[in-house]
């Protein structure tokens, strides 16, 4: 029996090779047909299960909690996640390193990030490990995990390189016999700047350094590196919600926050994820009038067949749109950015009843960033209120299918043979067994 390391590389395609040497020298290169909606989630799910949304559940990086009525996104937990996970069918101990529904999972060894939040309203950089210890083991030879490298105004290659730290010390120590390690950098270049921008290619070879020292440390492990997209460019967003409210579908709650999206009395309301909205419509008579008005929108693509795309789940809108491929879905719905949520401004990942790429920008100037960091300092409660409420500064986003081969998700290590994303599965156990 071999020893595996999954690196997950995501948003690499065939067009990034060039500039990868360390990845690409892991042989052949095989194309990958992601799910819909092709996110983070979704497609960890389907790679960790095999299955597809309508079975495992996760048919979005966030939905609509129908019975708690609120909209959650990022939820950690594994048991949101059905299905049988990849490790219950490893003879071994396996290493889950930054997946997503990395909590309260049955795997050996876990990794995620887990701020602390004191009551004075602070964010610690933190982790959330299996076993317990390991938490502190790690930090304290590492270094304090750069959570504000890892998402934000200031995300990148620090993060992945304490990632790929941690992946080696995790092999070196516990050498588990699977280990799957999330290298997270292009993500964030390729979505601020779109994948044709120059500084494209330097972001490349910042993640191909990272995943070259891991690759040197993995020894005689079997080495596979897949991507769970591709990333495309965008022109700008369509604000499906605005629209919604214009009809009288959603209503909001207006309070000194500023205004709230009121899931429970608003007639329809979407969950914007990148280029895939999930629109709950709470009466069957309200659904005819809002497919009509969010088919007609520019920037809509076509209102998806739920079970033909996999996506027939109870978690699911009962309208699901796509976006065209230059546009995505941004979740604003308020009409007037004075009234915009006090949230809408910061890093709130848990708390925005949608996806923000803007919280990849800052909108705050020097004197600003400087007085609302001293009075962090000096521990008083303060809004880190930097984000821009423009979704159009966004210049990449996925979430469609590939069009082309060339800018489809990779598997890279095995061999030339086209799959999906749910095949790489066995791919990974059919190598453990060799």
């Amino acid at each position: 029996m071999a020893n595996v390391l999954l690196l997950n590389v995501v948003g690499l395609t065939r067009r990034h090779l060039e500039h990868a040497p360390r990845l690409r020298g892991l042989g052949a290169a095989a194309s990958l047909t992601p799910p819909l909606p092709a996110v983070t989630s979704t497609c960890e799910a389907t790679f960790l299960t095999g299955a597809s949304p309508r079975d495992h559940g996760i048919v979005a990086n966030g939905w609509y909690f129908r019975d708690l009525n609120e909209v959650w996104f990022w939820r950690p937990s594994n048991r949101l996640m059905a299905g049988r996970k990849i490790w219950e069918d490893v003879d071994g101990d396996t290493a889950v390193l930054f997946w997503r529904f990395n909590m309260a999972t049955e795997a050996a060894i876990s990794v995620a990030e887990r701020p602390a939040y004191p009551a004075d309203g602070r964010k610690i950089p933190d982790l959330y490990t299996q076993p317990p210890e390991l938490a502190r083991t790690l930090q304290q030879k590492l270094g304090r995990f750069p959570l504000f490298h890892f998402w934000g105004p200031t995300a990148g290659i620090a993060s992945t390189r304490w990632i790929a730290d941690c992946t080696i010390e995790i092999m070196r120590e516990s050498n588990p016999r699977l280990t799957l390690a999330y290298l997270p950098h292009l993500d964030y270049d390729l979505q601020r700047y779109g994948p044709d921008d120059p500084r494209i290619a330097q972001a490349v070879a910042d993640l191909d350094t990272e995943a070259g020292r891991i690759i040197d440390a993995a020894g005689d492990r079997k080495v596979l590196c897949m991507s769970e997209y591709h990333i495309m460019p965008v022109t700008g967003a369509v604000l499906i919600n605005r629209a919604l409210r214009e009809a009288g579908l959603l209503h909001v709650i207006d309070n000194p926050v500023g205004e709230l999206l009121d899931p429970f009395r608003s007639r329809a309301f979407a969950v914007c994820d990148h280029q895939l909205a999930h629109i709950y419509v709470r009466h069957p008579r309200d659904r005819q009038q809002t497919e009509k008005i969010v088919a007609a929108l520019d920037g809509v693509d076509q209102i998806l067949d739920k079970p033909a795309h996999g996506l027939d789940h109870a978690r699911s809108g009962e309208i699901v749109a796509l976006a065209r491929a230059d546009r995505w879905f941004a979740y604003p719905y308020w009409l007037d950015d004075a009234r915009a949520p006090d949230f809408a401004r910061t890093v709130d990942i848990h708390r925005k009843p949608g996806y923000d790429p803007c919280e990849l920008f800052m909108d705050a100037g020097k004197a600003k960033l400087a007085w609302i960091l001293t009075k962090k300092t000096m521990g008083l409660r303060t809004l880190f209120d930097v984000v821009p409420l423009d979704p159009n500064l966004v210049r990449g986003s996925h979430g469609r299918l590939p069009e082309d081969e060339i800018d489809a998700p990779l598997l890279l290590g095995d061999d030339e043979r086209p799959r999906t994303v749910a095949d790489v599965r066995a791919t990974v156990l059919d190598w453990i067994q060799r």
